[in-house]
């Protein structure tokens, strides 16, 4: 059985909606899944999971989430060499920067990318239920 981590901040629930929808799409896979916030999880505890999906929504000038998920983040990054992962978050204006910077990140640091990293729009909608379900899927 996988172990995967789904591992998130947010500040309006919209993070936190799309992460409770990621985690759902492995659990219905056979996955052992661990929901945690940023403040829940370190580097450390990554050796533990087969597979971890990050979540931040965009902040300020599309950044992560500067208190809690990126000092967090920033010390997961050296780490994710051979590590499969996706990442997923929300954003209310902006293109979507801060996702491609985060995944460029990630990817020159060898991560593993299940799935394309997914993006919505403020409140994840049905469609965006069922995205986020389908990148939990791939993680297993």
């Amino acid at each position: 059985m996988s172990k995967i981590a789904v591992v998130y901040w947010s500040g309006t629930g919209n993070t936190e909606t799309m992460a409770t929808a990621i985690a759902d799409g492995a659990r219905e896979k056979g996955a052992e899944v661990s929901l945690l916030t940023a403040a829940e999880f370190s580097a450390d505890m990554l050796a533990q999971f087969d597979a971890v999906a990050f979540g931040c929504p965009a902040m300020g000038s599309e950044v992560l989430e500067e208190s809690e998920f990126e000092p967090m983040f920033t010390a997961c990054l050296p780490k994710l060499g051979g590590k499969k992962i996706a990442l997923f978050g929300s954003y209310g204006w902006g293109d979507g920067e801060w996702m491609r910077t985060w995944k460029a990140d990630c990817t020159a640091n060898g991560a593993i990318l299940a799935a394309e990293s997914f993006i919505c729009n403020e409140a994840p909608d049905d469609d965006s239920i069922n995205a986020c379900k389908a990148l939990g899927a791939a993680l297993v």
